[in-house]
């Protein structure tokens, strides 16, 4: 019973580590920088898309909407378009609203007044998977000299990620200490 306990206690423990790692990966988004959410000004129609274009959201991240005397509204491809604000998924008008990407996709904003989203208060956003380990791309291949036996761990260890040698290790152990009771 007690073996029990110790391995559910180091799965937990595993599982803690490797969670750990990915949510700290997440990023959150000012929507519009140091603008914030407003109406764009007569030439600034295109600034939210713009703003979206220079970013790279994933699932995990989040958009935090920062306005005053104005509202934010998730609607649907269609209502994106025609600035049509009939069936908003959700919506607020508190000053600060924060979005969490919870899905891999597209989603759709805009100002919860008609005449704001005609003049360009609407925002599209394509949502990647998780953010991978490392997002760099990837290095030309050189030969490095061979590294040395007592090296070896580090090597190892600059090439697999923590939170899979976490789980490895606490199931092997978890394993061994199975077999001794």
């Amino acid at each position: 019973m007690g073996s029990n306990f110790f391995y559910t206690t180091l799965c937990f423990i595993a599982l803690t580590i490797a969670s750990s790692v990915v949510a700290a990966s997440a990023e959150e988004f000012k929507v519009g920088d140091a603008v914030g959410w407003r109406q764009p000004g007569v030439n600034e129609k295109d600034f939210y898309n713009h703003w979206a274009s220079k970013k790279k959201f994933h699932v995990g991240d989040s958009l935090r909407f920062e306005y005053r005397n104005d509202s934010v509204i998730t609607v649907n491809k269609w209502e994106f378009y025609h600035c049509n604000r009939t069936h908003p998924a959700s919506g607020a008008n508190d000053g600060n609203k924060t979005v969490n990407l919870n899905r891999a996709g597209s989603f759709y904003f805009a100002s919860g007044d008609p005449e704001h989203c005609g003049n360009g208060q609407r925002l599209a956003v394509e949502v990647y998977p998780l953010h991978s380990i490392s997002e760099s791309p990837p290095q030309p291949f050189t030969l490095a000299p061979a590294p040395s036996p007592l090296s070896s761990s580090a090597a190892v260890s600059s090439l697999v990620p923590l939170a899979f040698i976490s789980v490895v290790s606490i199931s092997v152990i978890a394993a061994v200490v199975a077999g001794l009771t």
